[in-house]
């Protein structure tokens, strides 16, 4: 990757006897610590060291703390785990309708937070791993950059000819009075020693609700106080309004419209004084109204370069910084925070620059889901937002009994919506709240990006009797 500027550097030693000139060319090439310096060993920073390492790049990661970042350590994984264990309780209470006589005779919180971590240490071990047998030097400690191309670490400097930050977020607590010193957040709720008798949690977004559910299925009182009507900002109008009625319907208390004015202790834990003048007493209070971009402690100017409003560093879809040798990825950027895009953009960086194959990534269409009880799929734009794409466009939904509530007695509907694109037969997004969502929408998700059309949707046999055959059994557009 150094030849062209080799060759503007040799062309006075040409007339050297060869060692000379090859002693001069390894002083060259070995002008830098290493080809990379990754900062952050979660999954976009992981992948792009292994990656890089296997193009044959020397390759250093930075982590502060465990190797694993936030989905593996205190995100995505460990939530799902919860999301897992909260779930029993409503299939135990589904069960009575279908013969079984079973009874819940209380849980233990500590072992199931032991047993998370235990699988915790065994995904941290592989991600250790992964980077060892890749080729790739991991280093303990908080990096900050110390120009173009250097980083510091402690009371280390190493240098690079690339640098890439994929430092991830870290969660946002509002200045609210009382609010700071009192509240956890989806790290902290994720450690807790003891099972709360009562919980509120203050936030719209997809962390909020999840945790919401994995309460809630604890038998934790739960309210969720959110500043809009409907909660899931930015999602499809129709699911945001199906998602709460599923959510009350699970016995959630939803405080919609309004937000929390100051925090004190009480009797029982704290005292949360809302907006509209009401006061709720819980044993805990979380903060989940986002995340922020993990860029603060990175010393970014010392290298030229500025944040945007939120702290998250501006890209090119080459994951390229005004700077030409400091690239970021993943949730720094703030473009989609999801893992597996995270995953993406560090791997085309690799083969971009080290693999000589160069390809970005697109942002368009990514399938997502929700891990709410019920959970939420989705691929593609909203109706408002498709509407504002497309123009013309036509929906279909449905929404039913699963056929496993005929039995159970459970009132939840199952909700799917496809979006088309009227001109061209095209369809664009599908929206579904029901079991297994997030796996059936994953398939859907090929169709999309494949560009399926209505017809194709209409003409495929669909699988009977499961929820997911209502997607290609749909077709009546909605009036």
């Amino acid at each position: 990757t150094r030849l062209d500027a080799w060759g503007k550097e040799s062309a006075a030693l040409s007339c050297l006897p060869r060692p000379i000139c090859l002693a001069a060319w390894k002083a060259f090439i070995m002008k830098y610590d290493y080809d990379l310096i990754v900062i952050g060993a979660g999954s976009g920073g992981v992948r792009a060291a292994r990656m890089s390492a296997g193009h044959g790049a020397r390759v250093a990661v930075i982590e502060g703390d465990r190797p694993g970042g936030t989905c593996v350590i205190r995100g995505c994984v460990p939530k799902k785990l919860l999301m897992y264990g909260s779930a029993f309780s409503a299939d135990a209470a589904d069960a009575a309708g279908y013969g079984w006589q079973v009874s819940i005779d209380g849980h233990d919180w500590p072992q199931l937070i032991a047993a998370k971590n235990v699988e915790l240490d065994r995904l941290e071990s592989i991600y250790r791993w992964l980077l060892e047998n890749a080729g790739a030097e991991l280093i303990a400690g908080w990096a900050q950059l110390a120009g173009p191309n250097a980083v510091s670490v402690g009371d280390r400097v190493l240098t690079a000819e690339r640098i890439l930050i994929a430092a991830g977020g870290a969660p946002h607590i509002p200045e609210i009075p009382g609010l700071a010193e009192r509240a956890i957040t989806s790290n902290e709720a994720l450690d807790l020693a003891e099972r709360p008798a009562s919980i509120v949690i203050y936030g719209g977004g997809y962390i909020a609700l999840e945790f919401a559910s994995i309460f809630n299925g604890f038998g934790v009182d739960t309210h969720l106080v959110y500043r809009g009507d409907l909660p899931l900002r930015g999602f499809d109008e129709d699911v945001r309004s199906e998602i709460a009625t599923a959510l009350e319907g699970r016995g959630i208390t939803l405080h919609p419209g309004t937000v929390i004015e100051k925090v004190a202790d009480a009797g029982i834990g704290h005292a949360i004084s809302l907006s509209n003048g009401s006061v709720i007493e819980a044993e805990q209070i979380m903060v989940a109204t986002g995340r922020a971009p993990n860029t603060g402690g990175l010393q970014l100017d010392a290298a030229g370069i500025a944040v945007g409003k939120r702290g998250e560093i501006p890209v090119n879809a080459d994951s390229a910084t005004s700077v030409p040798s400091i690239f970021a990825v993943g949730d720094v950027t703030d473009r989609i925070n999801l893992t597996p895009v995270a995953i993406a953009e560090g791997h085309a960086f690799a083969d971009s620059i080290f693999g000589g194959r160069p390809r970005t990534v697109s942002h368009s269409n990514v399938p997502s889901a929700v891990f709410t009880q019920p959970p939420i799929g989705s691929v593609g734009p909203g109706e408002k937002e498709a509407r504002a794409i497309h123009g013309d466009v036509t929906v279909y939904t449905s929404k039913f009994n699963a056929m496993k509530n005929n039995l159970s007695g459970r009132s939840e509907k199952t909700f799917m919506k496809l979006i088309v694109d009227t001109a061209s037969d095209k369809v664009v997004a599908a929206h579904m709240i029901g079991p297994d969502a997030g796996e059936i929408i994953q398939g859907i998700g090929v169709a999309v990006i494949a560009g399926a059309t209505k017809a194709d949707f209409d003409a495929t046999i669909g699988i009977h009797p499961t929820a997911a055959e209502e997607f290609v059994t749909m077709r009546t557009p909605r009036d």
